[in-house]
């Protein structure tokens, strides 16, 4: 267990390069059991999350060649010698689950045991379920998920009683290999769910409808393998863009996809942000001090700020948003649609200062600005423990944040990278 000790008041200013995308590097590691043949990601996050992903890989016979410095990794599922995974590894991570459609789909079956990952409200697998039987698969879940398939996987018409990221994810690496057209309805289509189609598709699977929330997949008999790039990660740019914002400090971030930031950007403009893009170098400037001042709807009604799935605000930048209005002024209503438990961090937030009204697990009215001030905090999760950093660095005096082992799961070496754009902020053992 770790601590971070952080002493607020310093402008986070500099140059920061987003690493890989988190939610794109987890399926994409998953899909590289749907061959024999070697597939090589670059790009790589080096999160907790990803590392215990390769553990799970190297734990089924998968030859996994890891090049820290290049952030790349090389696969080869030649010989998957077990389908039956860690218990141990299945209990540290939600993607854990990832592995039942390639495994379904190559082996004809998989033994898993329920996945870890944050305690953020009910994270149901329902749907995952209800879509593997779809395609002709027995499944068993009393005790350790068991899936298995007599013959090959048959192609089906399905419509997903959630627009779940994971499932779509799960659901398509089964459908590839399965005989015949799949049509999926009412699927996710986040970046990091098209970083995982075309990913397959330069495997050579045919899937057609990319970011669409309709996707038609003809199985074919088998994959290659690949190499691919993993796209960057807009939520870790998102989450350093509001550091520097309640820090009032000028961040450029290199290797932004403009496209991604379409659904950001409104959200953030409603409290006065404003950056630029250069598509040509996907670079972002944002500039230094700026006025934050909330925007009010017409009649100056208080506005609401919900999310949803794409292309609505990403839950996963809920919570630093909700750091930056507390900063901001005026009073917003978040509505936070996709996780009950997921606002339960703002106690934390409530007791460093800020002016926050919980009404239910899903809504909270936050006014700004308000003076925080540095207290000891745990990180609950990975993104409320970002937003807890995020608050201790415009906050006064220290701030202690303990179990900061869970935001290794997402932020890649975030202490050093902070540090670098000029914060006072340092790791120590508890």
């Amino acid at each position: 267990m770790s601590k971070f000790i952080i002493k607020g008041g310093r402008p986070v200013s500099g140059t920061h390069r987003t690493p890989g995308n988190k939610n794109a590097a987890l399926p994409m590691l998953a899909a590289s059991l749907l061959t024999s043949e070697p597939v090589t990601l670059s790009n790589l996050p080096l999160i907790a999350d990803v590392r215990t992903m390769l553990e799970l890989l190297s734990d089924m016979g998968v030859d996994v060649d890891l090049d820290g410095s290049a952030r790349t990794v090389r696969l080869c599922a030649k010989r998957i010698k077990n389908t039956h995974l860690n218990k141990a590894l299945c209990g540290k991570v939600r993607s854990s689950i990832l592995f039942a459609g390639p495994l379904l789909a190559r082996c004809g079956s998989a033994k898993l045991y329920p996945p870890g990952g944050d305690v953020i409200g009910r994270r149901r697998i329902d749907t995952h379920l209800e879509g593997f039987r779809q395609l002709g698969a027995a499944v068993r879940t009393n005790g350790p998920y068991i899936f298995k398939t007599a013959k090959r996987l048959e192609a089906q018409r399905i419509l997903l009683d959630e627009a779940s990221v994971t499932a779509t994810e799960n659901i398509i690496m089964a459908a590839v290999l399965a005989k015949g057209t799949t049509s999926l309805y009412n699927t996710a289509c986040e970046p990091h769910v098209q970083d995982l189609c075309r990913m397959l598709n330069a495997m050579g699977a045919e899937i057609a409808g990319i970011g669409t929330n309709r996707l038609t997949i003809e199985g074919v008999e088998s994959l290659h393998g690949t190499e691919q790039r993993v796209g960057p990660d807009y939520i870790d740019a998102g989450s350093y863009l509001a550091a520097a914002l309640v820090t009032g400090g000028e961040l450029t971030i290199e290797d932004v996809e403009p496209a991604d930031f379409e659904a950001l950007e409104r959200p953030f403009k409603r409290f006065g942000a404003r950056w630029s893009i250069d598509p040509e170098n996907k670079t972002l400037r944002l500039p230094a001090r700026q006025r934050l001042k909330t925007a009010y709807d017409l009649g100056d009604a208080i506005p609401k700020i919900e999310d949803g799935p794409w292309p609505m605000f990403p839950s996963d930048l809920m919570s630093v948003l909700i750091v930056l209005a507390t900063q901001t002024r005026g009073t917003t209503l978040f509505f936070e649609k996709m996780f009950e438990s997921r606002l339960y961090f703002v106690d934390y937030l409530i007791g460093m200062g800020a002016r926050i009204v919980q009404c239910d697990p899903h809504r909270v009215v936050v006014t700004g600005p308000a003076q925080l001030h540095g207290t000891r905090v745990a990180s609950p999760d990975i993104r409320a423990g970002m937003a807890l950093l995020v608050a201790a660095l415009c906050a006064k005096r220290e701030t202690v944040i303990h179990n900061a082992g869970s935001i290794d799961r997402g932020y890649e070496a975030v202490e050093t990278e902070l540090c670098r754009l000029g914060a006072n902020i340092e790791r120590v053992d508890d």
